[in-house]
């Protein structure tokens, strides 16, 4: 509950009172006092007025609650009186994001509810919070306001903006016999023993190791060969300067459609940040994702020790220019090493030699494009 505060005829009426009594009271003039003490009689109402707490049930439904930035969203909020008196005419006003929306509430019967639909701004990337609604109530003499909240919150996820990406890295194979080979399909390999359950094919019963632990014991095999794509997304502030950089706004739209273009091909993916912050599906990271500290040298030699993957997709902004040198020496541990840089169109085209693929481009649809005409991967 929060009281907005006394109006300015509520103040007038308040004076009224206090004066018109002390002077009736201390002159002897019962007709003032009289007046005043109806001043005081109808901001005694008013409080009373306000003070009364409407029971309302809250219940909002987002269509959907994840969206692309730029698709259209929309939120149904369903206002309902639980109780049992008609509710009075009330002003209320629903948050989405920063902005405040109208929503209309006129005289509830018990029991019955309004709905009411209003679109969900998804121009930019982020999580959008909608709610709580706020409900405010006005005295008859509009003498003081009083508001409060109903219901909780929502949330609608407004993820970077996907374009469609034909094309996708073949990858190396990684078995582990030793062998290393560039194959787009994969292979099948041994990869753990596990107890034998009904319905398993004998073929693949491991009878040396059975007969030591007397049970069955089957093989578990895995595709070790599919190729692997690391996607390093650079959200250090020093590499995208500005208040608000476009160009990172582009590598997350990059990210997202370097993961789409994987997971459509059935092809494993894992996405990393500099800053390290890169918990729970991808693209609700990204939508999360936001300029930070970050240290690129230490990414770096963590990824060269570990060997993560196959692919390595580095996307950064204009501060991140000086740093493709440190990232093209990850080539060794990594079959192919392609970065993007995004918002320096003016800069001189950056000349990697044979050791890294740079993609040039201003935004996440000419990444798009760019990336489809590459070859050689």
């Amino acid at each position: 509950m929060r009281l907005r505060g006394v109006t300015a005829r509520g103040v007038g009426v308040v004076v009224a009172a206090v004066g018109l009594l002390g002077v009736g009271f201390r002159f002897g003039y019962p007709d003032l006092a009289l007046l005043g003490a109806a001043a005081a009689i109808a901001v005694g109402c008013g409080v009373v007025f306000a003070v009364w707490r409407p029971r309302l049930g809250v219940e909002r439904v987002a269509e959907p609650d994840r969206v692309g930035r730029g698709e259209p969203a929309a939120m149904t909020l369903t206002v309902r009186n639980t109780s049992k008196v008609r509710a009075a005419n009330l002003v209320a006003t629903d948050r989405v994001g920063s902005a405040a929306v109208p929503v209309p509430l006129l005289r509830l019967r018990p029991g019955r509810d309004t709905t009411v639909g209003y679109p969900v701004p998804t121009s930019r990337r982020g999580v959008v919070q909608v709610g709580p609604l706020r409900v405010t109530r006005t005295d008859p003499l509009g003498l003081l306001t009083l508001s409060r909240t109903y219901g909780g919150t929502a949330e609608v996820w407004v993820h970077p903006r996907i374009h469609q990406l034909r094309a996708v890295p073949a990858g190396m194979s990684r078995s582990l016999d030793g062998r290393v080979d560039k194959v787009p399909q994969g292979t099948i390999t041994f990869d753990s023993l596990r107890e034998y359950v009904v319905g398993d094919e004998l073929k693949r019963v491991h009878w040396r190791s059975s007969a030591k632990v007397g049970e069955l014991m089957v093989r578990e095999q895995l595709d070790t060969s599919e190729p692997t794509i690391i996607v390093l997304l650079d959200d250090r502030a020093g590499a995208h300067p500005g208040r608000e950089p476009e160009s990172f706004e582009a590598a997350c739209e990059a990210a997202a459609s370097i993961i789409a273009a994987a997971v459509r091909e059935d092809l494993p993916i894992a996405l990393h940040l500099v800053s390290g912050h890169a918990k729970g599906p991808f693209l609700d990271v990204l939508t999360q994702a936001e300029l930070r500290e970050g240290d690129l040298t230490t990414t770096v030699r963590s990824l060269r020790q570990n060997r993560v993957g196959d692919t390595l997709v580095y996307l950064t902004g204009p501060g991140g220019r000086g740093d493709l040198s440190a990232v093209s020496g990850l080539k060794g541990a990594y079959p192919v090493v392609i970065a993007g840089l995004f918002g320096d169109p003016d800069a001189a085209p950056v000349s990697a030699g044979g050791a890294m693929i740079v993609i040039e481009a201003e935004d996440g649809e000419q990444f798009a494009g760019a990336w489809d005409g590459v070859r050689g991967w």
